[in-house]
């Protein structure tokens, strides 16, 4: 999959818009929207460019995904990266926050070129079963794009056309339930016609898992419990995915695609990169919080607070070994040598998860550095089984199945498992307690505070780094953050577009 990421986004580029008829000439020294959709190879670019689409800035390139980190209490960027400072400071709104205009134009690049292919993909000559299977595809990347305009925005315009940009342009917004059920749809029907999985090339495409998984998280952000349980349950009796046995290694380069994997974004060297391990280890622009270091267990699987496990005097030792795999700190091994006091100025910690380096080697540069193209990681099993657990646990209480979703999660990180007898209130907060530890560093927390409705109660508070200095302050307003502002600029572009509340016109 990844050498097809490289091609030229020929479906974003065609010819589109009216024509007057006596214009209405065939180019032949470039490709229009009447001369292109020919043979299998222009339906596979097209659905190769509507791919590319994700590697945008706005939302999985550049640093963006691991950046959402510094919007909650896990982690701090000191330079305001993408505009996260400002919506962890509660200061955004829509006209001076990069990711919030460029999250809305990414998504509608993508959603146009799913479209484009959808509304063109019957006039080309090949095999049927193909052209199902790349129809199945380009409607879970249409889910995908929408995910995002729904869950940040709330409604935004629902457009399931190849429309020209002038009709674009005087579209009203479409309430959260419409999006939510176009997105239901398109995986519904991308699930019935996608394989469980891909050989050679082609690996790393959608598969029948990535749209039941992608559908799982839908429903739970939706509060609908019973729906997105048995969403996670049908990825779970695929019977295809299963833990990674090291989850270091998951996230190593050489293990990319690995069983645990769903669905991930492709980058390939060197013409799609990131600069996640330059960014996080030496400039340490996104750098975890003290907060989120001390939220993770002793080994007996007891907070730091109750366990005798604990010694604060060595408060790394005896450590749920998550933290060590997913942050640096003080003392222990990265990059072959030990981290020292000022190794991560911020707050005295650095992000080890999306980097490309070793704990134990010295690392030996041989591409570009900052130049990484380790993918990122959108779906994998270890969130659809904590997605199943928070599911089935809302949906009908602590059952076996839940202690045993979370269990499997604490084996592999080598923890004392939970115990049965919990209330349904008390599982609850294990389970909010595990996404936070095993997705911490992936950009998701973000996503789950709000979702929880527990921003207001975890991001109005001073912060602080290792050694107790204060280092700011953070702000969310309830009557107006759950949801991000419609960017200015397409509010100037299209007046049919309403505000959220809160952020004025």
């Amino acid at each position: 999959m990844k050498k097809y990421i490289i091609l030229l986004a020929l479906s974003g580029s065609l010819v589109t818009g009216c024509r007057d008829s006596f214009l209405d000439v065939q180019p032949t020294d470039r490709f229009t929207q009447d001369n292109y959709w020919k043979t299998r190879e222009h339906a596979e670019a097209a659905l190769s460019a509507t791919y590319a689409a994700l590697l945008n800035n706005g939302l999985f390139g550049g640093n963006t995904p691991v950046l959402f980190e510094a919007a909650t209490p896990n982690a701090y960027t000191y330079n305001n990266t993408g505009g996260f400072g400002n919506i962890a400071q509660g200061t955004h709104d829509a006209a001076n926050t990069a990711v919030i205009n460029n999250q809305w134009n990414a998504c509608y690049g993508g959603i146009g070129r799913a479209n484009n292919l959808l509304a063109n993909i019957e006039n080309v000559k090949m095999e049927d079963a193909l052209k199902k299977r790349f129809i199945a595809e380009a409607k879970f990347l249409r889910a995908a794009f929408y995910f995002p305009l729904w869950s940040l925005y709330g409604g935004a315009p629902l457009i399931l056309d190849a429309t020209n940009l002038e009709a674009q342009g005087t579209l009203s917004r479409n309430s959260s339930e419409e999006l939510l059920a176009q997105m239901l749809k398109d995986l519904d029907e991308a699930a019935s016609e996608l394989p469980l999985s891909y050989g050679g090339n082609d690996k790393g495409r959608a598969t029948r898992g990535a749209a039941l998984a992608l559908k799982a998280r839908a429903l739970l952000y939706a509060n609908r419990w019973a729906e997105a349980a048995a969403a996670a349950k049908a990825v779970m009796s695929l019977n295809t995915y299963r833990l990674f046995p090291d989850y270091r290694g998951l996230f190593y380069l050489e293990n990319e695609g690995n069983e645990e994997v769903i669905f991930d974004v492709q980058f390939k060297f060197p013409e799609f990169t990131h600069g996640l391990d330059i960014n996080l280890d030496q400039f340490n622009v996104v750098a975890p919080l003290p907060d989120l270091v001390n939220d993770y267990y002793a080994i007996d699987g007891k907070p730091i607070a109750a366990s005798p496990l604990y010694n604060p005097a060595k408060p790394y030792e005896n450590r749920d070994p998550r933290l060590n795999a997913t942050i640096m700190v003080v003392g222990s091994q990265y990059k072959g040598a030990p981290v020292t006091e000022s190794q991560y100025p911020q707050t005295g910690f650095g992000q080890k998860k999306y980097t490309i380096y070793k704990d134990t080697e010295r690392p030996s540069v041989t591409k570009v550095e900052g130049q990484s193209d380790l993918n990122y990681i959108w779906l994998r099993y270890g969130d659809v089984l904590l997605m199943y657990a928070e599911a089935q646990n809302e949906a009908a209480g602590p059952d076996p199945s839940v202690y045993e979703a979370i269990n499997l999660l604490r084996r592999r990180a080598k923890i004392a498992e939970l115990v049965p007898g919990l209330s349904k209130e008390q599982l609850r907060a294990e389970i909010r307690h595990e996404r936070r530890i095993e997705l911490a560093g992936e950009g998701l927390y973000y996503f789950d505070i709000r979702r929880w409705r527990t921003a207001e109660m975890v991001m109005n508070t001073d912060i602080f780094n290792a050694k107790g200095a204060r280092i700011g302050t953070r702000k969310f307003d309830p009557a107006r953050d759950y949801y991000w502002p419609v960017p200015s600029v397409a509010i100037q572009n299209n007046g049919n577009l309403s505000q959220n509340p809160g952020y004025g016109r």
